[in-house]
């Protein structure tokens, strides 16, 4: 199950990867970015899983003594939570700046925009 989950991950990276360098509209080359993003939550909860062992919740289910040895170690979980918010937020300011030039140039052609080109 793990190696499925980090299978899928990885494509989702590489499918990200490939939508961001071959597209020249921005709008989908911000969604290719997404899906990039979304691959890398996916390995890291994948890498952070280990079978056999419980939430890291302490309660009468798992003794204090035997907690190191039962549950998963929750900074994975704590990182790609940490992630999809800050994805979520680059997302959006990209989003913005989508929207900012579409309205400044009437187009998201990347090769329009020869301004910074020399």
């Amino acid at each position: 199950m793990v190696h499925i989950a980090m299978l899928t991950g990885f494509v989702l990276i590489a499918i990200g990867i490939y939508g961001a360098l071959t597209n020249r509209n921005i709008l989908r080359m911000i969604v290719a970015f997404t899906v990039a993003n979304t691959g890398v939550n996916i390995v890291l909860v994948s890498v952070g899983y280990m079978m056999g062992r419980t939430a890291p919740i302490l309660d009468a289910a798992v003794p204090v003594a035997e907690a190191a040895n039962r549950i998963i170690d929750p900074v994975p979980q704590a990182l790609v939570l940490t992630a999809i918010v800050i994805g979520l937020g680059v997302t959006a300011l990209m989003l913005a700046y989508a929207y900012r030039l579409y309205d400044c140039r009437g187009s998201l052609d990347i090769s329009r925009f020869r301004d910074l080109k020399w």
